[in-house]
């Protein structure tokens, strides 16, 4: 796919990997709708990008992920501006094993009601142009974090839905490709404040934070740039892409057996 053109929702887009996801579709001729529950920093960011980008180039919508209105609507008004729906990054998160509920409400409900919502205006068996979704996943969405077990329960779960949707999109001929990427730690406000949100497991503090000191941490625009990588390669579907500062690679899964 090429991007030039292509019409672009992003969710957390105010901020972190988000606001660089929001960037690099921009620096690719894309038009972009940015979503998220913090007005005043959508706003800000979007004052800056339209002086960069131009006017007609991007589009701020408050949402919270976790309303179902809210979500229907800020999609319907990106439909309504831009014309269509090419991509989605379902990339809004948090990290709290204090709030658990609200993890899981946002991390992995988010995304599942992020996309079905999008399918409606995106999927050729509904009208749609076809496109591609990335949810914004984790490497703690392929392998456990000890600190952090329902930050991990949400990721895998997202990593399990995009490939499970991947496939089902092929079979009922969506048209729409969906891929999830997944970084290690990355240098946001989530990884900053990673120490003082992990509630019961905060004995497990010192061994994250040694765990981040050897596996070191990525930029924001690290993680952007490869998701041009899985909008643009049409072979990518059902993939989950694994990002670190060592390597950057595909997982490999195991294939179900057919009797299954």
């Amino acid at each position: 796919m090429a991007l030039n053109g292509k019409v672009a929702v992003v969710t957390g887009a105010a901020s972190g990997i988000g606001k660089a996801m929001t960037e690099v579709l921009l620096q690719s001729g894309a038009k972009v709708a940015l979503l998220d529950v913090n007005e005043t920093a959508g706003k800000s960011l979007l004052e800056a990008l339209q002086k960069e980008f131009g006017q007609e180039s991007t589009l701020f919508l408050a949402c919270d992920i976790e309303s179902e209105e809210q979500t229907k609507a800020a999609l319907q008004k990106a439909v309504e501006t831009f014309g269509g729906i090419d991509i989605l990054c379902n990339n809004a998160g948090i990290l709290n094993e204090n709030t658990w509920e609200k993890t899981v409400s946002i991390n992995l409900m988010g995304s599942i009601r992020g996309t079905f919502l999008a399918l409606e205006h995106m999927s050729k068996m509904n009208g749609g142009r076809g496109g591609v979704i990335v949810n914004t996943a984790s490497m703690a969405g392929l392998g456990p974090l000890p600190s952090c077990p329902v930050y991990t329960a949400t990721k895998h779960g997202v990593v399990g839905f995009t490939r499970a949707m991947a496939a089902a999109s092929a079979a009922l001929g969506y048209s729409v490709r969906f891929n999830a990427i997944c970084p290690s730690f990355v240098e946001t406000e989530l990884f900053s404040n990673i120490l003082t949100r992990l509630g019961k497991f905060s004995p497990l503090a010192e061994a994250t934070q040694q765990m981040a000191d050897k596996m070191g941490t990525l930029s924001v625009s690290d993680v952007a740039k490869c998701l041009l990588e899985l909008l643009t390669d049409e072979t990518k579907n059902g993939e989950a892409f694994i990002v670190s500062p060592q390597y950057k690679k595909y997982m490999v899964f195991p294939s179900l057996s057919q009797d299954v």
